[in-house]
């Protein structure tokens, strides 16, 4: 494998009304794992930046800790970017978008950096309508520390090591549309035609917009007692050195009708059960989608589409009355005006 990208493209490729060609919004040749559904997530949001016709530097990429957060080196290369710390990736963007206005945020998270150690910073983040969107790549465990359960992984799943999870999963687009979320959207990585227009639609909402995303983990689906998995091979041969491997595996691509449910078989032999919105849902109705999830979820199955949208959303910087102008962009004399100012201002508070 390679880790140069070949620098040549054909020169008939389709332009966007900029006159960029879709690879301008490509990032970083991906390092995760052959067959991650996090890269199929990455090309949904080259793709639909490209068909927007934004320009790449008036993009932020914000990210925590874990595979996810890997994920904006491999997209909007021309962007600017800030790999914050383990769950605090909310409050890093908050700082950003109220200093900068003008820019576009991508919140990059995953189930681990979100449902557990990020959860209070979640939370605040759809309170307070901060306009950004928010991407869950959902996988159900920690792969960047050998896959164990995470706080979305359903009761009675099993691991790689076979133990059963014997805790409820958190529900993540439940919980944003109980919390006031004004746009919440699930999806499946491999479900392409349905992802590049949510993420479209996510980019151009005025205020939080979740997207979560199941996107499988192929390294932590080797089930025990198979002759191929890591533990079997490592126990059956003499080596001078311990060196991992991760085996190439086919990403799990799914296409299937609105309103029909699609049964998808997983790396480990396990079944998945997606059940696409029918055409006519109603996303305004915030009781019903809560609803639909909660049933959904006695089915077994996972709800995709645009579960719920406030169209009438406030975003944050209207809440605050902030400066139209990002404060970013204020000299010297507006932002410290002087003391007489201040003072004046003190006053006005008593």
């Amino acid at each position: 494998m390679t880790y140069i990208r070949s620098k040549f493209r054909h020169p008939a490729l389709p332009k966007n009304e900029l006159g960029y060609t879709v690879d301008y919004y490509e990032g970083n040749l991906s390092t995760l794992c052959a067959g991650c559904g996090h890269d199929s997530i990455n090309a949904a949001i080259v793709e639909a930046c490209w068909e927007l016709n934004i320009e790449p530097h008036k993009v932020a990429k914000l990210s925590g800790i874990g595979c996810s957060s890997k994920s904006p080196a491999y997209f909007l290369s021309n962007s600017h970017g800030f790999n914050s710390v383990h769950g605090r990736m909310p409050s890093v963007a908050t700082g950003a978008y109220l200093a900068n206005r003008d820019l576009i945020y991508f919140g990059v998270s995953g189930d681990g950096d979100t449902a557990s150690i990020g959860m209070g910073q979640f939370v605040h983040a759809i309170r307070r309508n901060l306009k950004m969107v928010y991407l869950v790549m959902n996988n159900g465990c920690y792969g960047l520390t050998k896959g164990q359960d995470s706080a979305t992984a359903d009761l009675g799943s099993k691991s790689k090591a076979g133990s059963v999870n014997p805790f409820e999963a958190i529900d993540l687009a439940g919980m944003a549309i109980e919390l006031g979320a004004t746009f919440v959207a699930q999806s499946f990585s491999g479900d392409k035609e349905q992802l590049v227009p949510l993420m479209k639609a996510a980019m151009l909402h005025n205020g939080f917009a979740l997207l979560n995303v199941i996107s499988p983990c192929v390294t932590f689906n080797n089930n025990p007692g198979s002759t191929k998995s890591y533990d079997y091979v490592r126990e059956h041969m003499e080596t001078a050195g311990l060196v991992d491997f991760v085996p190439l595996s086919r990403e799990i691509l799914a296409t299937y009708e609105a309103g029909s449910v699609q049964d998808l078989l997983m790396h480990d032999g396990s079944k998945i059960y997606l059940h696409k919105l029918a055409k006519d849902w109603d996303p305004n109705d915030r009781l019903s989608a809560i609803t639909a999830l909660h049933k959904a979820r006695q089915r077994q199955e996972v709800l995709t589409g645009l579960l719920y949208i406030n169209e009438d959303s406030t975003e944050l910087h209207s809440t605050l009355n902030t400066s139209e102008i990002p404060l970013n962009q204020l000299d010297k004399a507006v932002l410290c005006p002087g003391s007489e100012v201040l003072a004046n201002i003190n006053q006005g508070l008593r």
